[in-house]
């Protein structure tokens, strides 16, 4: 049964429409994308359908009862409220009966008997929405978000801008409604959490519309597509990559269909004009006539698109030294926090370096830092010889523009650009038009960042630094990004928590892990696989280990005395003489009464498997340590300057890290 369904709605801006016909229904479990272009109604849609904007056409009918909640971009109302007061507020229906509820046992204590009935209803009502655990789900959202418990009493005015975002989502989350309504959830996520959220959202027992641009998350969790585009609304049912497949293969169909009229109606023009003007073929001039007119009465019409995308081709790269950045025993910090200490970072010409680490591990620090905006609070920085720098901050509030007015002036300061060439430029970021005329300093977000990403592509750097460089970018205009950094021939640093985006670029991965840099020597996938790996690993190590400990404590406890009475088995036949039941069956012997027929004692072959899977485990750690050493020696960037050491290191690593997959198999397959 439907939870909620929209019929042909419609909305106008400014006078002009939006959006027409746009329907769609849902059933509990059923989760929708709203894909389209920046611009083309995303957001909208989701607010009309959560009732906090008109719309100009069309109707929603939700199920009786239903709850609804919308988490998008805008920042609270009341940021006098504290964390924990606001992830709860969402939880009217909970917030209403639990006042309900203290009223009534109130009255109880007064000897009201209706309150007593009263009560039971209201318990009942209050058990099927959670009971008294509601705020403790409301915390362990916030705390999967990344707040601390001690965070939870200060007000909202005290977090920054992508801690409120989390805030509503937690908020949205926690309120368990019926149809959950999602613009841009995985915005401020580090990657962990984006997992957690994918999971979280895949369980939930409700409707899901949402907006985001994150295609690893819209794959994972989507079940639908409503694609918004030229102000219709296009269904598909299945999952996001089968929804480009199938829109990448119905443009195809239709660009071959129109090809295809366009020669038929040149055929058919062709003939009309050799032979209309003459007699014995005036008849067939006229049913070719008549046939051209239906052909163009019937035309295929290519879907309405809503406007370009973002252009990306950066400038030829200038050739540097072989040397980018050599860091050493680097320390990074903030006021009264040290971020990463005794960091060891190498990058040489060429190299596309990804860089991860949870929320407020350093990222964004660290690359200020290698960008010559920052200061290391130790250690020692060295730049190589031509190294250009290309930075783009994630912080585009803050990108300073000194006497410039407009965005034409800007983008001129920012790339050395004559007018004509920079409107141009600026035409490939969406500034077109009057639009370069713009007041730099009232420019929206997202019109930073296209501004900051046009100089960017011109500036002829060697080595871009980006971080969070898809914030406020659409799906297609994040691909077009993907594409150019894949074959910029420069170097690249990126920090983003797009995974596609991570996958495409990196081809080493440098992680910030508990105050410390680790490379990784391939792409993020390799990574993260690698990390689960050796996670699982040492869990299940640390098991065996303790499991081992707990049975010779157990051991060690009776002091080798006889088991108390309490210890003791009870006898076989239930009679308390300690001798065997008559009717027990004796185990099969090997004919001699020497024990079981395969000739083996009982609990030999359990020492001896017992004994092997701590072989196992031991030569599965010789392995990993012996892995560790070999990238411990990869980090140095001796290694690298080395044309002789490089590529033994590297097959001594490739090795390794066989030998510890041999080793884990092995373990495995012995029952560890």
């Amino acid at each position: 049964m439907a939870v909620i369904i929209a019929s042909e709605l419609a909305k106008d801006m400014v006078g002009e429409p939006l959006f027409r016909k746009v329907s769609l229904s849902l059933e509990r479990r059923d989760r929708m994308v709203i894909g389209g272009r920046n611009g083309a109604g995303k957001t909208t849609l989701l607010r009309i359908l959560a009732g906090e904007e008109a719309h100009d056409g069309g109707n929603i009918v939700l199920e009786k009862n239903a709850r609804i909640a919308l988490h998008d971009q805008r920042p609270p109302r009341d940021q006098t409220l504290s964390l924990e007061d606001y992830a709860l507020s969402g939880c009217t229906v909970q917030l209403e009966l639990e006042a309900e509820l203290a009223e009534c046992e109130a009255k109880m204590a007064e000897g009201d008997e209706r309150a007593l009935e009263r009560y039971g209803d209201l318990y009942a009502r209050f058990e099927a929405v959670g009971g008294y655990g509601w705020r403790d789900r409301a915390g362990q959202m916030l705390t999967a978000l990344g707040f601390a418990d001690e965070a939870r009493p200060r007000p909202l005015s005290s977090f920054s801008g992508g801690q409120l975002t989390r805030a509503s989502l937690a908020r949205a989350l926690a309120s368990e409604p019926d149809v959950l309504l999602l613009d841009e959830p995985t915005n401020h996520l580090d990657l962990e959490s984006l997992e957690w959220l994918e999971d979280t959202i895949k369980s939930l027992d409700a409707a899901v519309i949402m907006v985001a641009h994150d295609r690893w998350f819209l794959e994972a969790v989507g079940t639908s597509i409503l694609e918004l585009e030229g102000g219709r609304g296009y269904f598909f049912k299945g999952t996001w990559s089968q929804w480009r497949k199938e829109k990448a293969q119905r443009e195809l169909n239709t660009s071959r269909q129109m090809a295809k009229q366009q020669e038929e109606i040149a055929r058919l023009e062709r003939f009309i004009n050799r032979f209309g003007a003459k007699a014995t073929k005036a008849k067939q001039a006229q049913s070719r006539a008549k046939q051209l007119d239906k052909v163009k009465g019937n035309l295929v019409q290519a879907e309405a698109k809503d406007g370009a995308g973002l252009e990306f081709k950066f400038a030829k790269a200038e050739r540097s030294g072989k040397i980018i950045y050599e860091l050493s025993d680097g320390r990074v910090e903030v006021p009264g926090k040290v971020l990463v200490s005794g960091a060891e970072f190498y990058l040489e010409r060429g190299e596309h370096v990804v860089l991860v680490g949870p929320n407020g591990a350093g990222k964004t620090t660290l690359v200020a830092t290698l960008a010559g905006r920052r200061e290391l609070a130790a250690g020692k920085l060295l730049t190589g010889h031509g190294v250009k720098v290309g930075y783009l901050s994630q912080h585009v509030e803050e990108i300073e523009y000194g006497t410039a007015r407009t965005v034409l002036e800007a983008c001129q300061r920012k790339t050395g650009l004559a007018p004509n060439p920079a409107r141009s430029l600026l035409g490939r970021f969406l500034f077109s038009g009057d639009d370069v005329n713009k007041d730099v300093h009232s420019l929206s977000g997202g019109e930073r960042q296209r501004l900051g990403l046009a100089a960017l592509v011109a500036s002829g750097a060697n080595i871009l630094i980006l971080d969070e460089p898809t914030n406020h970018l659409d799906i297609e205009s994040r691909e077009a990004l993907e594409d150019a950094l894949r074959s910029f021939d420069g170097a690249v640093i990126l920090v983003t928590h797009d995974r596609a985006l991570l996958e495409a670029v990196g081809t080493r991965t440098v992680a910030i892990e508990d105050g410390t840099l680790v490379s990784h020597m391939g792409d993020w996938v390799d990574y993260m696989t690698s990390r689960e790996e050796k996670k699982a690993l040492r869990e299940a190590v640390a098991a065996r280990r303790a499991a081992e400990a707990g049975t010779k404590g157990a051991g060690k406890s009776n002091g080798g005395a006889a088991p108390t009475a309490a210890a003791k088995p009870k006898p076989a036949n239930g009679s308390g003489s300690g001798k065997p039941a008559a009717s027990a069956p004796k185990p099969k012997t090997n004919g001699n009464g020497a024990g079981p027929s395969n000739g083996v004692k009982p609990g030999t072959a359990r020492r001896a498997g017992a004994k092997e899977l701590a072989k196992l485990e031991r030569e599965v750690e010789r392995a990993e340590e012996a892995l560790a050493t070999i990238e411990d020696e990869l980090a140095d960037p001796g290694i690298w300057a080395d044309p002789k050491r490089a590529p033994d290191a590297t097959k001594r690593h490739e090795a390794a890290k066989a030998r510890v997959a041999t080793a884990y198999a092995a373990w495995e397959s012995a029952g560890g």
